[in-house]
């Protein structure tokens, strides 16, 4: 009898829909293979505090994590920028399936792109990121703190508590609410959060069918851009609480990663681009976060407690 697999999930909806995509990609790659899911409540799920917090990296993976380490699961999924960069010890990032959109998309009421809004207009977001760039984007917006899932803080937006909400292309695509977005920024405008997009499929390290199972569904370039993008943070300081994003892409052989950080709200924004090969993802990270911090985001890497 083949062996059952069990996949550790949050049970939100988009988690769950996420989940559904890997488990019918392992299903194609693998015909019969018995796959059963059981959802998973994490710290992040339990609090309805802002992410700032409750700890931010990890609340929302750390007890998927435990169920891998405890066997009663054996393939976690995790939205990729929920996962440290320091994974526990005894598992390994097994796959990185191919990314969907990384960019960051507004959803308003009646479809106004953020010019278009009143002055003062309120958008929700749960990230320093998104409110530091959306400040730079149209200094008299009021970025305001906003938690639940993507359903919720559309609704939200519908019932007036918001004027908008910046949320995930990937996730509006994946819950099919493409069609609300009223602005799909650039990565220019609005550099993703590290790993924005990408699933993360993790399992034990010593777990050999189960790795030879998950990896069936790897990406190659996608795996390359989020390598890249995980070293920039690491050097950074792995759990860095400042607003930082890093978006790479692949091409030819070679990687561009582009980077921003700043030091909160009112502090510069500094923005860098780098590219490199490839086959050294890590390297590329790494030197663009030297680059930054040597031009000058040191200071607010140190001030945070990071590893400047």
């Amino acid at each position: 009898m083949s062996r059952m697999f069990v996949i550790g999930t949050r049970g939100s909806a988009l988690a769950l829909r996420q989940v559904a995509l890997v488990r019918a990609a392992l299903e194609a790659a693998r015909p019969g293979m018995p796959i059963s899911v059981r959802e998973i409540r994490t710290e992040g799920d339990a609090s309805r505090a802002p992410l700032s917090q409750i700890g931010g990296l990890g609340v929302f993976t750390k007890a998927i994590e435990d169920a891998l380490l405890d066997g009663s699961a054996d393939i976690a999924v995790h939205s990729l920028k929920d996962l440290p960069t320091e994974l526990a010890p005894g598992l390994a990032l097994a796959a990185v399936p191919a990314r969907e959109d990384a960019r960051d998309a507004l959803i308003t009421r009646d479809g106004r792109a953020l010019g278009a809004l009143p002055a003062g207009a309120r958008i929700g977001t749960g990230s320093g990121r998104r409110a530091v760039l959306l400040r730079a984007l149209r200094a008299d917006v009021e970025p305001a703190e906003i938690r639940g899932n993507v359903e919720t803080r559309v609704r939200k937006v519908d019932d007036g508590e918001y004027d908008g909400v910046v949320l995930a292309m990937a996730g509006l695509r994946r819950m099919g609410l493409g069609g609300r977005v009223a602005q799909a920024f650039s990565i220019d405008e609005m550099v993703p959060a590290v790993g924005q997009a990408a699933l993360g499929v993790e399992v034990r390290a010593d777990d050999a069918e189960a790795m030879a199972l998950v990896r069936a569904i790897e990406n190659a370039a996608t795996r390359a851009a989020v390598e890249a993008e995980r070293a920039f943070l690491r050097r950074l300081g792995g759990g860095c609480r400042l607003p930082v994003g890093a978006h790479a892409t692949a091409g030819g052989g070679a990687l561009r990663l582009r980077g921003m950080i700043a030091g909160g709200a009112g502090a510069p924004i500094f923005h860098d681009a780098l590219d490199g090969d490839i086959g050294a993802p890590a390297a590329l990270g790494a030197a663009l976060a030297e680059r930054m911090l040597a031009a000058g985001a040191q200071a607010f890497v140190a001030a945070a407690g990071g590893s400047a």
